[in-house]
């Protein structure tokens, strides 16, 4: 095992992994709780337009994904919030939208373009020392953020309340979802467009069943995350099989024990 983390490539991937099991299981927490679940979805493929774009600018695709991508949060917290429209509709149009623009920049290139699969299904092991600083760069972000946990946690529960207590419940949202975006972006090298909203929401998942506070189920959710990463990359490693794709697995099982446990609990 020693002999396992002494590897460079092992190292970076032990700490992208940790580092974005940490945020994504954090944010995930107030996504799951808003019932916005397909928010990770609807923002890893509107990354994906911006990574496209990226690679038909010939830059590199994360410097370009992640303005395309703050831009599209801003704008489903918009319409979200000026019209009448159901947060889950707001998202699968923006989607729809960053989906199309994607796969018209890719056409637009005209060349294949392998990088893009990278993205799609992500390469853990590929994580570079300038991914590392990008996410401890979002984790200082979340640190310094830190303080609005309880307002977050507030407006998550009761949106209303909390505007009656002149919180600002819609500039928060703003700054939550921008947060969330960010987040989402720096993953996608790790876990990949298709299998980030899983990243999102299944610690959080397992973590709702298992708490009975919001506070624990903030924490318990960020220690499934940062822990099932570890587990999913040493799985991933001596079964040769790709690190993505079990890390999910690893947090999936963790789910099921949980839905197992509390269904026992009831019957008793």
């Amino acid at each position: 095992m020693a002999e396992l983390f002494s590897l460079p490539f092992m190292q970076r991937a032990l700490v992208g992994g940790v580092l974005v099991g940490f945020l994504a299981s954090y944010y995930g927490v107030f996504v799951v709780q808003r019932g916005l679940s397909f928010l990770g979805s609807g923002l890893a493929h509107a990354a994906f337009g911006g990574v496209a774009l990226g690679l038909l600018l010939n830059t590199e695709p994360l410097w370009v994904a992640v303005p395309f991508t703050l831009l599209v949060a801003l704008g489903i917290a918009w319409v979200h919030n000026r019209t009448k429209l159901g947060g889950d509709t707001a998202v699968g149009i923006f989607f729809s939208v960053a989906m199309a623009l994607g796969v018209l920049f890719l056409f637009l290139r005209r060349q294949y373009t392998a990088d893009a699969f990278t993205y799609l299904f992500g390469s853990i092991l590929a994580v570079s020392n300038a991914d590392l600083w990008l996410t401890g760069g979002v984790l200082v972000l979340t640190l310094v953020a830190l303080p609005l946990w309880r307002r977050w946690s507030y407006a998550s529960f009761d949106r209303e309340l909390a505007q009656a207590d002149r919180l600002p419940v819609a500039r928060d949202d703003y700054l939550l979802i921008l947060l969330i975006a960010v987040t989402v972006v720096v993953a996608i090298k790790v876990v990949g467009i298709v299998l980030i909203a899983a990243f999102l929401v299944v610690p959080a998942a397992a973590a709702r069943l298992l708490a009975r506070t919001f506070r624990q189920m903030t924490l318990l959710s960020v220690a499934i995350g940062m822990s099932s990463a570890v587990v999913g990359l040493i799985v991933s490693y001596f079964l040769d099989v790709p690190s993505g794709p079990t890390i999910i697995l690893v947090q999936a099982l963790v789910f099921f024990i949980a839905v197992a446990a509390t269904s026992f609990l009831l019957r008793r």
